[in-house]
């Protein structure tokens, strides 16, 4: 059963290496400083949030069917993964929540092989290309679009 009013935060490989890793592209921020921005972001609107990262493309599946069963919702990074990773794919197109797929830098506007995302055809929405503050946007995207259907009262 679910519980009410939580979200998962997904993110996928590197994004432990946040603040350390190519800061000209991802910024100086830490995944400590994300976690912590969609928390205080959640907060405000009565959420809790349960976060995961990963650098193995079967732990965020699992992750993902997870949810499905703890979950009003997911804001997920699958970095690296979101243009190659069919299994990803087909796992956010099993579950029934809504999932807001979010990048760092914009993914659109980098190299050619990083324009497709194989998620975004099956995700509620994408958010690209404001720094970790569309961890924050994807925090009120998906909250909005939980309240407006009434989710979080299953």
């Amino acid at each position: 059963m679910m519980a009410a009013k939580r979200l998962f935060l997904i993110n996928g490989p590197n994004l432990n290496m946040l603040g350390k890793r190519e800061p000209g592209t991802y910024g100086n921020a830490s995944l400590a400083d994300v976690v912590k921005l969609v928390k205080d972001t959640a907060w405000e609107y009565g959420y809790e949030v349960e976060e995961f990262q990963s650098n193995h493309e079967g732990d965020l599946v699992d992750q993902l069917h997870k949810a499905d069963m703890q979950a009003a919702g997911v804001i997920m990074n699958p970095a690296a993964y979101t243009h190659t990773s069919i299994a990803l794919r087909d796992a956010v197109s099993a579950i029934s929540l809504p999932v807001v797929e979010v990048h760092i830098s914009n993914i659109h506007a980098r190299e050619p092989f990083r324009h497709q995302s194989m998620l975004a055809p099956v995700s509620q929405g994408q958010i690209v290309g404001f720094g970790i503050d569309g961890y924050r946007l994807a925090a009120l995207a998906i909250i909005k679009k939980i309240e407006s259907e009434g989710r979080h009262e299953k």
